[in-house]
């Protein structure tokens, strides 16, 4: 019926009759509701004339016209031809399609307007088209650079040395090759590792080749893999022992095996994205984190998958895809889009790995694998080399099994590069010797409070299939509720552990502020930087095709103007003012990992310290959905749980501090899944 629509209103534009603006209305409007109905977006599924209407919103876009329907139905009225690929075969754009247009639109213009109009879509279009035969690759960035420091706010800029904890003593069998030894030692902290590497009572050769065999061990359950880099590892680990040996010791991640999230380039091997049409994908130059890991001495031992083009768990192509798992119940998925790094970290597959977070890509594996996730500041660590995703919020961070850990990654990686102009020249001076007790720490109060169940209206006069489905949803949403009130039994618990540790939380509140508003910029710039891939077709390559998947979401972005674009970067500066004045009170805050904090933070470059909590007993409400890899199977008896820890902007090393604490107090750490 929707199509049926459609068809309908296109029609009455292409035989160049004009309806009244009533019907024209009606028509619209009709198609949307069905759209909606059939859980399609009213620019799904369109014919091969997709590039041209791509190139026509462009063009409408530039010329400010903001609302989402008068692009699309000016250029039906100037199309020549159902398949009219070229612009030059197009009717002239008149005053009376612009007039018909905007009527569907709910736009009003005088004569004089239309006509300007009219003429001034046409002159535009040259520029536009001279633009895209620049075919601007990802790496790329935008002239104008995204910056979160509100206005008076001054950087400590001064690097000092890291204040680590007291150096571990470990107390486990050391031989890799040995089948029992491996559990223990595979599970260890990269402090942990350090030392024994430091000391030679293991080398990293020998640790190099057991997290190999355990990558490939498990990548078959797990799907934590794209490209093994055993190479390049075996030269660098040998390299390792041997500046050891002589004395040349370089730091806590010196010799100790990683994975990298295979948004990160690698010279002589694929950079795929995750996705189908970048599977052959080279670089010719390491992204700088991977130059900044290698100088430190760490040894990169795989790549690691991320959901398609960072989106989710699901990855690969048609030929070559699956969905990496969560360790703890490999039926699940192990949440994205740092699927791969949060998932081999879990099952002690690497040292550590890194993940990149644009909304949710650290915290959210972090939480569902029970690992340590440090999401810093925005604008902290380069980004030279990787994909870009969103330019003003794209973030590179640590996901390892201690928040220590976190700590020791990010300060080999952070600081400028020259290259990637939004990072800043801030200070991360990681003291894990300060005293908690004096730290300005505030929680969500809010956040923590028990959820409502909030059940949907019954319908009226529904018939039975109506009510089938409504009763259905009422089930999905009492599931829902019961699943979010049995964990929030373990965020509470750990106000009272912090109380206990003599921390004095005071309560407080985010900004009332429409976050989710402005949160259209980020699928906005990912829709700029995958243009090629939508203008081509090629998004057809892609595993996920749901209406919330990337190809759809980049196709909505066509609708979405600049002015409006603009207008919510606007919003977004009130935002970080705002979002200033409410952290300048506190040193940290504490919250469950979800809900609102976790889009305001990621628009406004506060950093997150992700930590697990706990694990869901034996009384825990199932995952409604457990079928064997399906996306919403999540939950459930004996998987992890995880509170987080917010600092101010670039005020990541205090978060890391109480984080650490709270951490060592719990040792939630400690616990890892049994692979078997």
């Amino acid at each position: 019926m929707a199509n049926r629509c459609k068809v309908l209103l296109w029609v009455y534009l292409w035989l160049g009759q004009s309806p009244a603006p009533s019907k024209l209305i009606h028509l619209s409007q009709k198609y949307v509701r069905r759209c909606n109905n059939f859980g399609m977006t009213p620019d799904a599924k369109l014919s091969p004339a997709d590039e041209t209407r791509r190139r026509f919103l462009t063009l409408s876009t530039a010329a400010g016209i903001s609302s989402t329907l008068f692009p699309g139905v000016l250029l039906a009225l100037a199309a020549h031809t159902a398949g009219a690929e070229d612009p030059a075969t197009w009717k002239p754009i008149t005053p009376e399609m612009v007039e018909q247009a905007a009527a569907i639109a709910g736009l009003s213009f005088t004569e004089e307007q239309r006509k300007e109009l009219a003429g001034g879509l046409a002159s535009l279009q040259g520029g536009i088209d001279d633009v895209r035969k620049l075919n601007l690759p990802n790496s790329v960035e935008p002239s104008l650079v995204f910056d979160p420091v509100p206005s008076g706010m001054v950087l400590e800029t001064e690097r000092k040395p890291m204040k680590l904890g007291p150096a571990p003593r470990v107390e486990v069998q050391v031989d890799p090759h040995a089948e029992t030894a491996q559990e223990s030692l595979a599970f260890l902290t990269v402090r942990e590792l350090g030392e024994l590497v430091r000391t030679r009572k293991v080398s990293s050769t020998a640790l190099t080749k057991m997290y190999l065999a355990r990558l490939k061990r498990y990548d078959p359950l797990l799907h934590f893999v794209i490209t093994f880099t055993d190479d390049r590892a075996m030269k660098l680990a040998a390299q390792a022992d041997k500046e050891i040996a002589a004395g040349k010791y370089r730091g806590p991640l010196h010799g100790i095996p990683w994975g990298g999230k295979d948004l990160l380039a690698v010279k002589g091997y694929p950079t795929t994205w995750g996705a189908g049409p970048y599977m052959d994908q080279h670089f010719d130059e390491d992204a700088e984190v991977v130059k900044r890991l290698d100088a430190a001495g760490a040894v990169l031992i795989a790549k690691l998958t991320l959901g398609a083009l960072a989106q989710g768990d699901l990855w690969g192509s048609k030929e070559r895809n699956g969905r990496t798992r969560n360790p703890w119940n490999p039926k699940q998925g192990s949440s994205g889009s740092s699927a791969g790094s949060a998932s081999a970290v879990a099952a002690g597959c690497v040292g550590f790995a890194i993940g990149t977070e644009t909304q949710g890509s650290i915290s959210s594996p972090s939480t569902r694998c029970g690992t340590s996730g440090l999401r810093p500041s925005f604008g902290l660590v380069p980004r030279t080399g990787a994909m870009a995703l969103s330019w003003s919020m794209d973030k590179i961070g640590a996901i390892t099994r201690s928040v220590e850990d976190c700590a020791v990654v990010l300060h080999a990686i952070y600081g400028p590069d020259q290259h990637d102009l939004s990072v800043q020249n801030a200070a991360f001076n990681p003291d894990f010797t300060v005293d908690v007790k004096k730290l300005r720490v505030g929680y969500i109060k809010s956040a923590f409070d028990m959820p409502e169940l909030q059940l949907p209206e019954k319908p009226k006069d529904a018939t039975s299939k109506q009510l089938e489905a409504y009763e259905l949803r009422v089930e999905r949403v009492k599931a829902g509720h019961a699943r979010e009130a049995y964990d929030m039994q373990y965020a509470t618990k750990t106000l009272d552990v912090l109380r206990g540790m003599g921390v004095a939380l005071t309560p407080m509140e985010l900004p009332k502020f429409p976050f989710d508003a402005i949160t259209p910029m980020l699928t906005a710039e990912a829709a700029a930087a995958f243009d090629n891939l939508t203008r081509s077709g090629r998004d057809a390559e892609l595993v996920g095709q749901l209406p919330f998947d990337w190809p759809a979401s980049f196709r909505r972005m066509r609708f979405y103007s600049a002015v409006d674009y603009i207008n919510a970067s606007r919003a977004r500066s009130l935002a970080i003012q705002q979002m200033a004045a409410a952290f300048a009170p506190f040193d940290v805050i504490v919250t469950p990992s979800s809900g609102m904090q976790l889009s305001a933070t990621n628009l406004c470059g506060q950093p997150a310290v992700i930590v697990p909590n706990g694990l869901r007993g034996d009384d825990a409400p199932p995952s409604p959905n457990n079928g064997d890899g399906d996306r919403q199977n999540a939950g459930g008896p004996g998987t992890p749980v995880s509170i987080t820890f917010l600092g101010q902007l670039y005020g990541d090393a205090k978060a890391c501090a109480l984080a650490a604490a709270y951490q060592q107090k719990t040792g939630f750490h400690k616990l890892h899944p049994k692979l078997g």
